[in-house]
């Protein structure tokens, strides 16, 4: 029988691991990042996009399926916003929180931005949009 606190300690264990893992790929470092961004060194797009093949592999040998439903209107402005925001920012919403850990400061204000954001898009789809927030749960 699993405990809450059996848990919470390989929540925690899992957690410490990727972001060792993160920070020495050098996810966590913004001039890695920008020079990801600018293909000024394929090393770490190569990273990702080995990251990404791992996981389709794993997905397809656990034959996780996707669910059936077309996109909804908000996806593509939410990628867009997305990607733009992580190529400003240097990371993904999790990264930040990997570089504040690394003694970053600056990286707070991302995380300021990111809450930001998200009560802004709660509040504007609420308030004008409507759009079915689908498994994201905003």
């Amino acid at each position: 029988m699993r405990t809450r606190g059996a848990i919470l300690l390989a929540t925690v264990v899992t957690g410490l691991g990727l972001g060792f893992t993160v920070t020495n790929i050098g996810f966590g470092d913004y001039a890695e990042l920008n020079r990801m961004f600018t293909f000024q060194d394929p090393r770490m797009l190569l990273s990702f996009g080995g990251a990404v093949v791992i996981i389709a592999c794993v997905f397809a040998l656990l034959r996780v399926r996707r669910t059936p439903g077309r996109i909804h209107a908000g996806v593509i402005p939410g990628a867009v916003l997305f990607g733009t925001g992580w190529a400003i920012s240097g990371g993904c919403p999790a990264i930040p929180i990997i570089q504040v850990a690394g003694g970053y400061l600056p990286a707070l204000v991302t995380i300021v931005g990111v809450v930001v954001g998200i009560r802004l898009c709660r509040w504007s789809n609420g308030r004008y949009f409507h759009l079915d927030r689908g498994s994201c749960g905003l």
